[in-house]
């Protein structure tokens, strides 16, 4: 056992230096013949070991990316695929055989289509209605990026596994940005686009290989079945790229397993999507630059937030209190009118909007229901959107 613990330090050594070899400008065929004499073969969990030691040890993440095509190349074609079970990646359903259908697809629309009308278009016997179509079907692949980036990751960040989603993640948005440009050029009729488009396209099948050797065997190593489950039924909500819906999952050993929020404490309240304190969860409440009263479908005022921008007064002497008598008698009809539609389903929402003084106040009234349309409430928003209405061009960097 030492010695596997050794030999396995030692690999993760010698991949770190590998690395840092990159780092310091030496080519990628030195680095490759040297990794060749000291590797017959690598896990892809010891490359994601050693990218993560070198950002725990200083190393910034955006040096990991820059440098993840480049080890990428070097690696390829020396991972061992000992990790990824053919089991689950062949399974209907299962998220690991949805990433992969993906893939081919993606990598079909890539050869059929996308590289031909490039082609065509350069050579100028194409149209560039052609490129632009195909180029703006390939930027779906942003639905494979998001659920990647806000299923697969979050689940290895529970286990400690960090650094892999981090450089993936980065590449992921440089991809996004190179189709963008490439999408851009095209619908100028811009002849220089072969270049662009060609590195964008080398980009997203270079995240192919690492999807399925990195990434899928580092989940297929980590996650527990039940995991699997979450993913795969949360996947819908995100939506898939350039494929039908899969077919549901529903593996026999997970039918019993509790696939709800993992709960630290008693006193903790638990939602659907996770689970707050209560302490969090009222002073995330009075941080939102709004006002929410809510209203039961008994009709009685039963909470308000207590936020510092305040439009009206609230107390809570209203606690209780039916929801006609917090409004003056001149506008208690209108008060009424609105909560009977919003209880009786004509309407779902009603929208006001006043000035009061330098305010401009937002009030929105909206019907609140369970999953089979049960009348539970409405929930009263209130905001002053003055500053919100000055807002033009863009802002993207923080301004000190």
């Amino acid at each position: 056992m030492s010695q596997e613990i050794n030999n396995r330090e030692y690999r993760k050594e010698v991949l770190k230096n590998l690395l840092r070899k990159l780092h310091s400008g030496q080519t990628v065929d030195d680095v490759k013949q040297e990794f060749e004499q000291a590797f017959s073969g690598v896990a892809a969990s010891e490359i994601s070991e050693a990218e993560q030691t070198l950002i725990a040890e200083g190393m910034p993440v955006h040096e990991i990316q820059r440098l993840c095509d480049v080890h990428s190349a070097v690696f390829k074609g020396s991972i061992e695929e000992i990790h990824a079970p053919v089991d689950s990646s062949q399974i209907p359903g299962h998220p690991a055989h949805t990433l992969k259908s993906e893939n081919r697809a993606i990598e079909q629309l890539i050869a059929e289509r996308v590289r031909p009308a490039l082609k065509a278009f350069v050579q100028e016997n194409g149209t560039p209605e052609a490129l632009i179509n195909a180029i703006e079907e390939l930027q779906s692949i942003d639905t494979h990026y998001l659920r990647k980036e806000n299923l697969f990751f979050p689940y290895l960040e529970q286990y400690g596994i960090t650094a892999p989603p981090k450089v993936m993640w980065g590449v992921d948005d440089e991809i996004r940005l190179l189709l963008n440009e490439a999408a851009t050029m095209a619908k100028a009729g811009d002849k220089d686009i072969e270049a662009k488009l060609n590195e964008a396209l080398t980009r997203v099948e270079e995240m192919v290989f690492k999807e399925e050797n990195i990434l899928l065997p580092m989940m297929l190593d980590t996650l527990q079945l039940a995991e699997w489950q979450k993913i795969a039924q949360e996947s819908a909500e995100l939506g898939f790229c350039l494929i039908t819906n899969p077919p549901a999952w529903q593996p026999e050993a997970a039918e019993s397993m509790d696939t709800s929020p993992v709960m630290p404490g008693d006193r903790s309240i638990s939602f659907p999507t996770g689970f707050l304190f209560p302490n969090e969860l009222t002073h995330m409440l009075n941080s939102l630059p709004i006002d929410i009263t809510f209203v039961g479908k008994d009709d009685t005022v039963r909470y308000f937030s207590q936020g510092t921008e305040r439009i009206f007064p609230r107390t809570k002497a209203i606690i209780g209190r039916k929801v006609s008598n917090c409004h003056p008698p001149a506008s208690v009809h209108i008060v009424e009118g609105i909560v009977a539609d919003l209880k009786s389903g004509k309407k779902d929402h009603e929208d006001f909007w006043i000035k009061m003084g330098n305010n401009f106040v937002y009030i929105r009234y909206f019907a609140v229901r369970d999953e089979q349309g049960e009348y539970l409430g409405v929930v009263e928003v209130t905001q002053n959107i003055a500053p919100i209405q000055q807002i033009t061009g863009e802002k993207r960097l923080v301004t000190e």
